[in-house]
């Protein structure tokens, strides 16, 4: 950025809201020469308060950069005050560190955490000064990466994305730089350097395969152009965490994010096999960092940074193996500083008194729990393997033991719901207030909250519910009446989310490469940051379907047979198909499977030498 730029840039930011999103200079900040370097971007397709929230911006931001011949920067999605401002004065949009222009870097890279942030990443690419057709670009032009959970259906983004990473990051991405480094010095066209990086394990360049269809619109077949491309794709695994790349310290932002602590990732994976859960088949095999290294970084973090809160982050933290050993360590180490514990996703059926306690000794926060319906019949046709009893004896420790906070979080419209799974919910939130005033009055905490969040199910690809159908709007409005009513009880705050966003999730969700063209069209219409209420524009998405001829019903609320080719079979997560199938038939009948913990349930990931033990 040239000095008269730069002049403009400094008094733009004079004029927008929260300036520091796009000033960097952080503590902790890495800024590296680019000379000799090759650079990549770490692009995150939402405001620089979610972005700093990320775990996988710090991991891949310090790891990347503790490479001598590499050099990692950030970008963010700006909010709507920047953008228009960066427009009116010529500004591309360019990386906190070094203020460079998307276009300068070698490799920018998208991640994929939530479908509506898509239009998000068509406009920075433009703001950014790259192409946004894959095909547009020229030689010198930045390698167009994208990873996350969303890129195992990579297909609606296959015309603005050069290459998908599937699966761990940590040591791919590094592999990825180096291809491009020594396609470069070797001067290879950009095509040569394409077809090399589709040689690194877990990448996906979709111009090397096409995709052919049914009259009915069914996909009808999926194959490689180049004898050399892989089909499936197998996805990266980092086998031992100990050995994977974890910051010890983490740029602290200015302003607050959306998340602002230490988050310590005690292990990967999830065994309990929730039906739903698209994490939880995407990230196995479980593997868990060991309570020495835990301790390590922790306190390297907490001296690094001087937060005060720390968040010990899996799918399932209540089932990391040493938890209470692990919890009784950090406490000793950070109770005089005052840094408290915070313990998501924690289930309600294991080790949780114990783990209560442990962490009432430093400070009280929000206890969160996931019964996810409201009836046992319900949960178990999910799989998600608690009881009534195990929620109620749950929240009567925790409103015994001080706590007065409580987050219930729900799901409505799961395959098989009826309207009695539905005022089950209610029951429950009924049932909890009352575990709050069955302790006697002296003993329990004053200010009872107990919040019951309702989300839309979407059903998503590499789940057991993957060939569900999602209810239809109307349908999911009635629903949510139906609780609006059934929850009016003292004590209870019900938060639903808009059924309008969720269908649209399912779309891109399960879509094809045909939806590309709507998400153009949409981008056209003025789609963009969509995960804001205030900025959703669901008539400009209707519209831009009509406008291409695409119906979101045959998405979104269409039940797919089991012998159906879908888009996302182009991926090998490990988990086997006919696997999620039979988990399929298990929740029609309503039967549980058990944790794989306890032993081998056959889901296929003992083809990869070493994974599950």
């Amino acid at each position: 950025m040239d000095k008269q730029m730069r002049s403009r840039l400094e008094a733009l930011l004079e004029t927008v809201q929260k300036p520091s999103r796009y000033t960097g200079g952080e503590v902790n900040e890495i800024k590296k020469d680019w000379a000799g370097r090759t650079s990549f971007c770490f692009a995150f397709p939402d405001t620089y308060e979610v972005a700093m929230s990320h775990l996988g911006l710090k991991v891949l931001y310090e790891s990347i950069n503790a490479q001598d011949d590499l050099l990692c920067e950030r970008v963010m999605m700006p909010w709507v005050d920047m953008m228009a401002g960066l427009m009116e004065q010529g500004i591309p949009l360019y990386s906190l560190e070094s203020r460079k222009a998307l276009s300068d870097f070698d490799m920018v890279g998208f991640t994929l955490q939530y479908e509506m942030s898509y239009t998000n990443i068509l406009k920075m690419m433009e703001l950014g000064g790259i192409a946004l057709n894959n095909k547009d670009r020229d030689e010198g032009a930045p390698f167009v990466v994208a990873g996350g959970p969303c890129a195992f259906n990579p297909e609606p983004l296959s015309p603005f994305i050069d290459a998908f990473l599937l699966g761990d990051g940590e040591n791919a991405t590094n592999e990825m730089l180096r291809v491009i480094a020594a396609g470069r010095k070797a001067g290879k066209k950009r095509a040569d350097i394409l077809r090399d990086l589709a040689q690194v394990e877990g990448v996906y360049l979709p111009d090397l395969y096409e995709a052919a269809y049914h009259e009915d619109g069914r996909l009808a077949a999926f194959r490689p152009l180049d004898q050399t491309a892989p089909l499936p794709i197998t996805k990266r695994i980092e086998r031992n965490l100990d050995e994977a790349p974890f910051p010890t310290s983490i740029p602290v932002p200015y302003t607050q994010a959306v998340h602002d602590r230490i988050v310590l990732e005690i292990m990967r994976g999830c065994t309990r096999g929730c039906r739903f859960c698209q994490a939880g088949m995407l990230y196995r095999p479980v593997r868990e960092r060991s309570p020495e290294q835990l301790f390590a970084l922790a306190e390297q973090l907490v001296a690094a940074t001087g937060y005060e809160e720390m968040s010990l982050s899996s799918l399932s933290t209540g089932d990391y193996s040493q938890l209470l050993e692990l919890i009784r360590g950090l406490n000793q180490r950070f109770a005089d500083q005052r840094v408290s514990l915070s313990l998501p996703s924690l289930r309600i059926d294991n080790q949780l008194q114990e783990a209560l306690g442990e962490t009432a000794e430093v400070k009280k926060s929000g206890l969160t729990l996931a019964p996810e319906a409201g009836t046992q019949r319900l949960r178990d046709v999910i799989n998600k393997g608690v009881t009534e009893e195990d929620l109620l004896r749950t929240v009567s420790e925790a409103f015994a033991s001080g706590w007065s906070s409580v987050k219930l979080y729900f799901m409505i419209g799961l395959p098989y719901e009826t309207d009695e799974d539905l005022l089950g919910i209610a029951d429950l939130a009924r049932k909890v207030v009352a575990a709050y005033y069955a302790v006697p009055k002296g003993q329990r905490a004053r200010g009872l909250k107990v919040v019951v969040s309702a989300s839309t199910f979407v059903p998503k690809p590499m789940t057991p519910f993957q060939w569900a159908a999602q209810d239809t709007l109307e349908e999911i409005r009635r629903k949510q009446s139906l609780l609006r009513s059934a929850l009016n009880i003292k004590g209870v705050t019900f938060n639903w989310h808009d059924p309008e966003t969720s269908f649209l999730e399912a779309c891109f969700a399960r879509g094809d490469r045909r939806l590309a063209r709507v998400l153009y069209r949409a981008y056209e219409l003025g789609c963009l940051l969509d995960g804001w209420n205030e900025h959703f524009k669901f008539d400009a998405w209707m519209q831009a379907f009509a406008d291409t001829g695409m119906d979101p019903a045959f998405y979104a609320n269409r039940e797919r047979a089991r012998e159906e080719l879908m888009p996302w079979d182009l991926a090998d997560i490990g988990v086997s198909k006919n696997y999620l199938w039979r988990e399929n038939e298990r929740a029609r009948k309503a039967e549980v499977t058990p944790d794989c913990r306890h032993g081998c349930e056959g889901c296929g990931l003992t083809r990869f030498e070493g994974v599950c033990t």
